[in-house]
């Protein structure tokens, strides 16, 4: 849809999680359809890692008339991450204090850090009750963060290929790509541009846990006869340098990786276990067959441990990234879950 998005300005100190501060914040987001006279229609959508505010352009066909999700019904809103370089304060923004982008002198921040700004907006917009919490991936992460921190907030909860904690071997594909952006030696240099060779071979690295072995046999095979320039090798190219002219300068990226391994809802609360048996409300959990970055094995555990789940998992011939791509059959689930 290309709407331009919404700024609110929070002008006090922001206190980060690992006890920096920022000293003011801005928050980009865009909203779809009208918030109703109770305000008791209300859907936030919470985007991954590299996605941004508008979600009914990287997640569309969920918010559509016809959806379950009907922006005639429903008041749909979606706020830019903490650090993402899309409107909200990333290292990006500009310091108040030395009136020059932050770069890489950026604090460190946490999935703690981002829910704590999207609870400052929800106050701004004067909501006191959100009748369906939507993520998929990293959008989960936020999703379970604050339903946790809020336990009376949330109506329902729908979580896509997503998790209540970072797992080692996601955490090892993040440490794999932080190592692609600091063997870039302009990564922490002070420049929209700085890392970005770095930044494209993280965006590969990244890749290959988003899709599979599968769908690369089906859709990047050469004939026999090629002994150089495989589509493979220009595809997974073109991904990392696409990424890396989408503002996704090094420091950035590397950021927010080290973000998605704060992530765990357990953290201070007592057991993991616990924390999920303290979920009391409807959850639908929808995991992805071929996913190799969320593994059924792990979403059927997670499934094992909430109060009120509808629990599927829906084949797909794009591994992770299904989550973005299968909204037909996604649609179908919530379609059934919130009727």
């Amino acid at each position: 849809m290309n709407q331009k998005a919404l700024l609110y300005k929070h002008d006090e100190p922001f206190n980060l999680e690992r006890g920096e501060v920022l000293p003011q914040l801005e928050i980009a987001y865009h909203t779809v359809g009208t918030l109703n006279a109770e305000k008791s229609n209300v859907v936030w959508v919470f985007h991954a890692l590299t996605a941004n505010s508008e979600a009914t352009d990287w997640w569309s066909g969920l918010f559509e008339k016809n959806s379950a999700i009907n922006p005639d019904k429903y008041f749909i809103i979606c706020a830019n991450i903490l650090g993402s370089p899309y409107g909200t304060t990333s290292p990006l923004s500009i310091d108040p204090a030395s009136k020059q982008p932050y770069y890489s002198r950026f604090p460190f921040i946490t999935i703690k850090d981002m829910v704590h700004a999207h609870r400052l907006l929800k106050t701004h917009l004067g909501i006191e009750k959100i009748a369906i919490g939507l993520g998929g991936s990293m959008g989960g992460f936020q999703t379970f963060e604050w339903a946790v921190q809020e336990p009376e907030l949330f109506e329902k909860l729908i979580m896509v290929a997503t998790a209540p904690k970072e797992s080692p071997w996601r955490i090892s594909i993040h440490a794999a790509q932080r190592l692609a952006i600091e063997a870039d030696p302009t990564w922490k240099d002070d420049g929209v541009d700085a890392g970005t060779a770095g930044v494209a071979a993280s965006r590969a690295i990244g890749m290959l846990s988003y899709r599979n072995h599968e769908i690369f046999e089906k859709t990047q095979k050469d004939d026999e006869s090629k002994v150089d320039d495989f589509k493979a090798d220009s595809y997974i190219r073109y991904q990392g340098t696409k990424l890396a002219n989408r503002k996704f300068n090094g420091f950035l990226l590397w950021n927010l990786t080290k973000a998605l391994d704060s992530h765990d809802v357990s953290r201070g609360r007592g057991t993991l276990l616990e924390v999920l048996e303290g979920i009391r409300i409807p959850v639908l959990q929808i995991a992805i067959a071929s996913d190799l970055l969320f593994p059924v094995e792990e979403q059927r555990r997670i499934a094992d441990h909430l109060y009120q789940v509808a629990y599927h998992e829906i084949e797909s011939f794009y591994g992770h990234d299904g989550f973005l791509t299968e909204t037909e059959k996604i649609n179908g689930l919530i379609d059934q879950f919130i009727a």
